[in-house]
């Protein structure tokens, strides 16, 4: 359909069972021909030329019909078995079009049905049709084009046949981009929405969480707790360990929930392509191609499928920046912990400084694509960004509940298994001791494992203004994924204070006296320089893994060294400036 935020960028799959027959169907990134100019295009090329599929369901928004038209002339050319589903006819509609589906039949020769997936119309009988199209002897239809110029004129021809205009006027998309696509208001409205998406998220929120903690970390916790025995080490596995570590980040569920909730509203609005074209005059300034700015996008959801999208570049150099450049993104990971940390440390204005930290975000990526094309890719050449735009519409409530309730269900399913394994990794390591007189189980944290190694570096932070060994040891457990800081944050007060002393002195309070006493009484310039670090480090070994699939295990290593000394200068920067000026 298109190549704006939101629609594929990689091959998905999924089996369809209709009549008791099951087929897969797989989703193909989208591409305007079969001329593949980036890696994406590339794949969906290769697998309708090699993998030559059963059966192609071919959908055309009625409302941009001759740009999907072109691309089709050229699968029919190819002796595709093809059905044409025509989507965003409601769309067209309202911009005085009409598109005839049985006119558009009789000119290709091919099956034509109009759906409306929002409202669930014409599925089945789109369903039926790929089924007997399946086991059918498919006709060749011919167009007897011979040049680019031929084809054009194909496709303008079926285009006059099949479609009425019964008025023309300027559409309400057309009215509403020019304000928010504009040089001066562009930005402004961008940055509106994101402080009140951020503001919005944080208040919602704040009741659920105080809910879900009394749940969870008192009522679930101290029923644990009565009935799991005398058995040091099982207690402390399980309950310092799992439900205080496990626990807490469970407590963020209702800000993913929220935040993905009106994240889905602007995507399928079609509000985050204008947000595209706003952000590619930046992205151009910073030496990358407008296209850039979509796996940046994808970044702010999670930055392994941001690397990823990166292919959607045409050209290699391109590919490198972008991708060294995604992990400064603010992951939705990440957002956990600015959520946390905004709430203990800002209260009421937790919002903002969430929306001020995607802001830090936002400059970083700017800032070192700058610098990354400057040292690695200095004739790497300039592209335009070519993205359509899609009709704004009213985003159905049901299709929003749904995307964002994948969305957190990604979100746990990626995180569960990664804090679970996390939060007994750093129990083990709090259990083994470090010094002579203790056993397994039964040690001081601090000079256990983890307290000695997490002790040992907390001096590199001193300047900083974050030397305590609680943030550091969650800093080294983030590097797996940045949303088990939180769980080992919780895990090692657990475990240093006793369960029920944590719950007498909430985690907050215990965290603002460790920033105190580590920042000399610099408390708030030595916590945006945490969240400068949080922002600018290495995001986890899972993008790192992505980086090395698609660009090689050296510039996986450069990146890893380059934002690791990057967060690091950041931080200290921060802190010694504010601690001057704040």
């Amino acid at each position: 359909m298109g190549n704006w935020p939101a629609t594929t960028v990689e091959v998905g799959s999924a089996g369809i069972i209709h009549n008791s027959q099951t087929l897969t169907l797989l989703d193909l990134p989208g591409i305007a021909s079969l001329h593949p100019v980036s890696p994406d295009e590339v794949l969906a090329v290769d697998i309708l030329n090699d993998g030559r599929p059963d059966l192609v369901l071919f959908v055309i928004d009625c409302a941009s019909m001759a740009r999907c038209l072109f691309l089709l002339s050229e699968l029919i050319e190819q002796g595709h078995k093809i059905i044409v589903a025509l989507s965003m006819d409601d769309v067209a509609q309202r911009r005085g079009i009409h598109v005839s589906e049985e006119k558009l039949s009789q000119s290709l020769g091919l099956p034509v049905l109009k759906v409306n997936p929002r409202k669930n119309v014409g599925i089945d009988a789109l369903k039926d049709s790929i089924i007997s199209n399946l086991n059918k002897h498919q006709s060749p239809v011919s167009i007897n084009v011979s040049s680019v110029e031929e084809r054009v004129d194909w496709v303008h021809g079926i285009t006059q046949t099949v479609t009425e205009k019964r008025f023309a006027k300027e559409s309400g998309s057309d009215k509403l981009d020019k304000v928010l696509t504009s040089p001066f208001f562009g930005p402004l409205a961008l940055l509106s929405i994101l402080w009140l998406v951020f503001q919005g998220t944080t208040t919602f929120a704040a009741p659920m969480q105080d809910w879900l903690d009394i749940i969870i970390n008192q009522k679930i916790g101290t029923f644990i707790s009565s009935h799991i025995g005398d058995n040091p080490i099982l207690r402390g596995l399980v309950v310092d360990g799992i439900v205080a570590g496990v626990g807490t980040l469970l407590t963020f569920l209702p800000v993913m929930t929220i935040m993905f909730f009106f994240l889905s509203f602007l995507e399928d609005s079609g509000y985050m392509a204008r947000a595209a074209v706003v952000a590619d005059r930046i992205m151009r300034f910073a030496g990358l191609p407008g296209r850039a700015i979509l796996p940046m996008l994808v970044g702010f959801g999670c930055n392994v499928p941001a690397v990823s999208a990166t292919r959607s570049l045409s050209d290699a150099r391109h590919r490198l920046i972008a991708g060294l450049a995604v992990p400064f993104t603010a992951c939705s990971a990440r957002l956990a912990v600015y959520v946390f940390v905004g709430t203990v440390f800002f209260g009421d204005n937790a919002g903002t400084v969430i929306f001020a930290m995607y802001l830090i975000s936002i400059l970083l990526v700017i800032s070192f694509s700058f610098i990354f094309k400057s040292l690695f890719a200095k004739d790497a050449p300039r592209e335009p960004l070519l993205i359509e735009l899609p009709p704004y519409k009213f985003p159905t409530s049901m299709l929003i509940v749904s995307d964002a309730w994948l969305r957190v269900k990604g979100f746990l399913r990626e995180a569960a298994g990664i804090v679970v394994i996390t939060v007994v990794a750093v129990w083990a390591l709090m259990a083994i001791p470090f010094s002579s007189g203790f056993s397994f189980g039964d040690v001081p944290v601090e000079q256990s494992a983890y307290g000695t190694v997490s002790k040992a570096i907390s001096p590199v932070f001193a300047p900083a203004g974050f030397a305590d060994w609680h943030t550091t040891g969650a800093l080294i457990t983030g590097f797996v994924a940045k949303e088990v800081v939180i769980s080992s944050w919780a895990q090692n007060y657990a475990v240093e204070e006793g369960s029920d002393e944590t719950q007498r002195e909430s985690l907050g309070r215990l965290l603002k006296n460790d920033f105190n006493q580590s920042s000399g009484g610099e408390t708030i310039p030595a916590i945006w320089a945490f969240l400068v670090f949080l922002t600018a480090y290495t995001p986890c070994v899972a993008t790192v893994a992505a980086q090395k699939r698609e660009f090689g295990t050296r510039w996986a290593l450069i990146g890893v060294g380059l934002q690791l000394g990057i967060a690091w200068l950041l931080a200290v920067l921060v802190f010694q400036i504010g601690r001057v000026y704040l």
